[in-house]
């Protein structure tokens, strides 16, 4: 599970290589929270743990550091999508 470096924050973010069929997505883990968000447009898909105050902190996260998750996903899994 390749991890995203270089975004400031508790949180690792990650991609499973399995799921590169999927939309570009990425998911988000704080100890034993995990939560998956879509990337275009980012959006919440799953969610295990995370209180709704903490998603959006997540979220805008996500927003705020999107071009370096997409680009990662790319290296990842090619532009398949």
């Amino acid at each position: 599970m390749p991890a995203i470096r270089g975004i400031a924050g508790p949180y690792r973010l990650f991609f499973v290589s399995f799921d590169c069929h999927e939309p570009k997505h990425v998911h988000v883990q704080r100890e034993r929270r995990v939560c998956k968000y879509w990337m275009e447009p980012v959006v919440l898909a799953s969610n295990h743990g995370f209180s709704p105050v903490e998603l959006n902190t997540i979220r805008q996260l996500l927003r705020d550091n999107s071009n370096q998750i997409l680009e990662a996903w790319d290296e990842h899994c090619g532009t398949r999508r």
